[in-house]
């Protein structure tokens, strides 16, 4: 079993919801951090005229001992770089939902309580979007579709990532994947 094999069993697993059933849902709601290079909406910002519109998450802030502040961010608008709240943008996307047809949902406890233990980020930074419903605890989608022509491929993009964030591993032989 190659990586790719042993994703794609992994992936088989989780619970697949449409998109369709997900919108009809009025209490779910997205947990997505922002991230550098998130396009955003600024409203407010109280710092300049020129500072509202649509701009750019280009850094993060961080105080006086290093420590990043997860709710402060560099937003460039228009050219000027401002510190801002995370309360006086929104992330721009096409829609609400992700544009995959499909949102997933970890059924096993262990990946449950992977995202729980830091999870989320790592699901971030492999091109996830992360809703939290009641229902269904934590759901996810992808903004990307398949393999196109020019080579996109969802697998290697976000699965294969996630496979290996998540700690899982696989063998060459016949076996099931390892959770840890």
């Amino acid at each position: 079993m190659n990586i790719r094999e042993a994703a794609r069993e992994w992936v088989k697993g989780f619970s697949a919801i449409p998109v369709s059933v997900i919108a009809k849902l009025d209490d779910y709601t997205e947990i997505t951090p922002y991230r550098t290079g998130d396009y955003v909406c600024v409203f407010g910002n109280g710092q300049s005229e020129n500072g509202n519109g649509e701009g750019r998450i280009v850094g993060y802030v961080y105080d006086e001992d290093g420590e990043r502040d997860p709710e402060m961010f560099i937003v460039e608008v228009e050219g000027e770089r401002f510190e801002l709240s995370d309360g006086v943008f929104e992330r721009i996307y096409n829609n609400s939902l992700p544009m995959w047809e499909t949102m997933w949902a970890f059924v096993e406890k262990p990946d449950i309580d992977w995202i729980d233990r830091g999870g989320l980020e790592a699901m971030i930074d492999c091109g996830f979007r992360i809703y939290e419903q009641e229902d269904f605890d934590y759901i996810f989608g992808i903004d990307g579709a398949g393999i196109d022509v020019t080579g996109y491929d969802f697998y290697a993009e976000h699965w294969i990532p996630l496979y290996k964030a998540r700690g899982l591993r696989y063998r060459d032989d016949d076996e099931e994947p390892q959770m840890t």
